[in-house]
């Protein structure tokens, strides 16, 4: 028996699994002599033809799966005498078991007594803080008593959502525009990811930019670059070539969540060593537009604790939505991108083209936008 998975390493979870797999084959008549778990070799880099012998490793765990066929006996029972007809429903409260060791399938139905806001989505606290918080009877954001612990950022959400006012530190605000020099490039990457890696020079899971949208304004004007790869051809290097030229000469790089685009960049530098000191200019000059939202130096209830784009942007600038768009997320973007290889509808490829290049662009005159908005305050 081999099991093949998309994880990097063998789980707990897929030792239970890989057990079970045993106990289904065995009570069917099959006698197994080994089983095992093929798992991706996240440090395998193609180079020429697929080497499937590198992409895969093995791991036996016939001894392991042999040793718990008792166990996974008795669970079956169980679970056969609880789903048995006439048998109540458990009486089992909500607690991290619903997220050990997925999401619960069951999560929504369990959870239909918490409120939409709730200590459950108080952001940056760790879920067994909220579960003391639940466990405790304190649910709401008003049964949160004087004087608990909270970060600044938690207090800061807690009283615009009870006080229904809007929380803005202008000098904060002030402080960071400062560091804007024009003139100022807005910059969004989408990248897709692989098991099986198509090109040379790339890992299992690396995450391999196709496309970006850049604005760049300068005394008031603004222009739009973007960039959209060759389905199933390598973008990278032709990515950099035109990001270089079309960020040559500006002054700031503004991006949104910047951790991401620097590890992109960081990534092809690494592959393509020959880009690296050009690559590393851009990097040094960025800046992240989320730092006065992710400090709460500009917050409103409607962001409900998130300082992410998808928040933010709904609550400075209604005006734009991603609603209704044929891509409205970077998961859908990356899917789209790739169906396109194998497309020979040549509507559909111009459909989704032209669906990509719209949502990418969306991302960059949104930062545009918020911009606006932080500089409107001062």
């Amino acid at each position: 028996l081999y099991e093949v998975k998309s994880s990097t390493s063998v789980k707990p979870v897929n030792e239970n699994d890989i057990s079970i797999q045993y106990y289904v084959l065995e009570g069917s008549g099959i006698k197994l002599n080994k089983a095992s778990l093929v798992h991706i070799n996240n440090k395998y880099c193609r180079n020429g033809d697929l080497d499937v012998g590198e992409l895969f490793k093995k791991v036996d765990l016939t001894e392991n799966a042999i040793s718990n066929q008792e166990f996974v006996a008795t669970e079956i029972d169980k679970m056969k005498n609880q789903t048995g007809k006439g048998q109540p429903e458990p009486s089992i409260d909500i607690g991290l078991h619903c997220y050990d060791p997925y999401e619960c399938d069951f999560k929504n139905y369990c959870w239909k007594h918490i409120p939409e806001k709730s200590v459950f989505t108080l952001s940056g606290m760790r879920k067994k803080k909220k579960f003391e918080l639940y466990n405790n009877n304190i649910l709401s954001f008003s049964d949160i008593p004087d004087g608990y612990s909270l970060t600044n950022a938690q207090q800061i959400q807690v009283q615009a959502e009870l006080q229904g006012s809007d929380f803005i530190d202008i000098e904060e605000i002030k402080q960071f525009l400062e560091t804007l020099i024009e003139p100022i490039g807005f910059l969004d990457f989408e990248t897709f990811q692989q098991a099986v890696p198509d090109f040379n020079n790339q890992l299992p899971y690396e995450q391999v930019p196709f496309q970006y949208s850049l604005h760049i304004l300068k005394n008031n004007k603004l222009k739009h670059y973007e960039f959209l790869g060759k389905p199933g051809k390598d973008p990278r290097k032709k990515f950099i070539s035109q990001l270089l030229n079309d960020t040559e000469h500006l002054e700031t790089i503004l991006v949104y969540n910047m951790g991401f685009e620097k590890r992109i960049l960081n990534s092809l530098a690494k592959t393509f060593p020959i880009y690296s000191s050009e690559l590393e200019s851009i990097t040094s000059r960025m800046s992240d537009l989320m730092i006065p939202f992710r400090s709460k130096a500009y917050y409103m209830a409607s962001m409900e604790g998130s300082y992410s784009i998808k928040k933010v942007l709904p609550a400075l600038v209604p005006e734009l939505s991603y609603d209704g768009m044929d891509i409205g997320d970077g998961m859908a973007a990356m899917r789209s991108y790739g169906s396109l290889a194998n497309m020979t509808d040549n509507k559909k490829i111009e459909d989704i083209k032209k669906a990509l290049l719209e949502y990418c662009c969306l991302d960059t005159l949104a930062m545009v936008k918020i911009l606006d908005k932080l500089k409107n305050l001062l």
